[in-house]
């Protein structure tokens, strides 16, 4: 006999304004001239709906719209998940605590975590540019890539289609560069450039373009601080257009730069060194020494913990704790150089890692332990057509522990060193400085063990038959 389905509604939301009285001529006119679509539901309707969805989906489905995000705090809705999900009355006090939308997102980060560690993936590539290309940034889906070749664009993810293209002006090249949702800022031989997304344009130059090329560059507004080779940061502000500090930061050339929330500096040198410096007073906060005197590569602050993370040119990464100065771990990940690393915002576990040897590791972010190394088969799984023409798939493998020490017998063909890589939701996007982009999709392996802490086993079978799951 079928269980009878819970009821939901939306009304205690709150936020669910009176129903003014609708005629059937109006509604017969409302038929006929405006499309269903899922935004025109009835809020009961939604909660029902939302009751056979997963954690993921759901937490995709709470950042649609402030209505969709207000039905699933709703009290009815959320009374379901907590008993859906709590096993025992200890872990019940605790959630009780905590709203849904916060327990969504705890659910979220776990499968990420487990469809980094051992999901399966494959990988998709396709021809972003006409020559190579080799940097690449991500956020909120949204990929701009760039450096190789004189125009910055911007991706959709979901469609694999540029949707925003942006020409570099003269002949300078494109160094470094970054973006929000209303513009890209990009360092340009030794001036800065700022695309307005709006289609406005302004370049200028660093006090004349007196300055030596500058290596690398990030923003805080309305400031951009550009790391130089004669190991200064010199600070710029966008608007007034001027240079507005010079900090000495190293004997050596930066090679790296990241900002914190509270807008302290972290620098990297080629010397190895990572200096910490505050704009306010113009003065050095701390110096962060590293094993490795050819140098920093990259670095990755997570504002969350205070963590700063750094990949060096012999394959170590480190981390510190910013607030203690103190260095927690270093590893050696790899036998060459580090290019980047990467973590999702809110993950509190997995670190990317890419570099010259082409393998994408996952490290333990509270120890430095690699607990999973990936490459992408040579051989090609399908092909399909998008907007930005054909796109290839091809299976991904993940190899045992200890690969770096026989990293020889992989064929470089599976492992184009990665140049740069961006970290989203269940997904990587690299770069190996050739024209293709791609993006490996992982998969949460333990899925179905999670949806069983959602649902019976009769509606479990049933989503494997209407949705077609294997």
């Amino acid at each position: 006999m079928t269980k009878p389905q819970p009821i939901f509604t939306a009304a205690a939301t709150g936020n669910t304004p009176p129903t003014p009285a609708i005629t059937s001529t109006d509604q017969r006119r409302k038929r006929c001239g405006t499309p269903t679509t899922s935004l025109s539901l009835d809020g009961d309707i939604l909660c029902i709906i939302f009751a056979f969805l997963n954690m993921f989906d759901l937490v995709r489905c709470s950042l649609v719209c402030k209505f969709w995000n207000a039905i699933l705090e709703s009290r009815s809705l959320r009374e379901f998940y907590e008993k859906k999900l709590l096993k025992d009355s200890s872990s019940s006090s605790e959630s009780t605590k905590k709203s849904l939308s916060v327990v969504l997102r705890e659910v979220a980060m776990e499968q990420h975590r487990l469809a980094l560690q051992c999901g399966a993936f494959h990988v998709d590539q396709w021809k972003g540019h006409s020559t190579a290309v080799s940097q690449c940034r991500m956020k909120m889906g949204t990929v701009v890539t760039g450096v190789g070749d004189k125009v910055i664009r911007v991706w959709s993810l979901d469609r694999y289609k540029c949707e925003e293209e942006y020409s570099v002006p003269d002949t300078l090249p494109l160094v470094d560069f970054d973006f929000d949702e209303s513009k890209i800022v990009g360092l340009i031989g030794s001036r800065l450039c700022i695309w307005r997304r709006n289609g406005k344009r302004s370049v200028f130059p660093s006090l004349e373009g007196k300055f030596i090329t500058g290596s690398c560059m990030r923003y805080f507004d309305p400031e951009a601080m550009v790391g130089f080779d004669d190991g200064a940061v010199r600070v710029f502000d966008m608007y007034s257009r001027r240079c507005s500090q010079i900090i000495r930061m190293h004997s050596a050339p930066i090679t790296c730069l990241c900002l914190s929330e509270d807008q302290l500096i972290v620098s990297g040198s080629a010397s190895g060194n990572i200096t910490i410096s505050d704009p306010s007073s113009v003065q050095k906060v701390a110096r962060l020494g590293s094993s490795d005197f050819r140098g920093i590569k990259t670095l990755c602050l997570k504002p969350s913990s205070q963590l700063l993370f750094a990949g060096s040119a012999v394959g170590y990464t480190y981390c510190w704790d910013m607030r203690t100065r103190r260095l927690l771990w270093e590893k050696r990940v790899s036998p060459n150089v580090v290019y980047s690393l990467q973590h999702m915002q809110n993950d509190k576990s997995t670190l990317a890692v890419g570099g010259i040897d082409g393998i994408l590791r996952f490290v333990n972010q509270n120890d430095g332990n690699i607990v999973s190394s990936c490459i992408m088969e040579d051989k090609l799984w399908a092909t399909y057509q998008s907007h930005s023409g054909s796109i290839r798939r091809k299976k991904g493998k993940r190899l045992p522990e200890d690969t770096y020490i026989n990293i020889d017998v992989i064929p470089k063909n599976s492992r184009p060193s990665i140049t740069c890589l961006a970290v989203g939701m269940k997904k990587i996007v690299t770069t190996h400085n050739a024209r293709d982009i791609r993006l490996w999709k992982l998969k949460d392996k333990n899925i179905y063990d999670r949806l069983s802490c959602l649902m019976d086993m009769e509606k479990k079978h049933s989503y494997k038959r209407i949705f077609g799951w294997r």
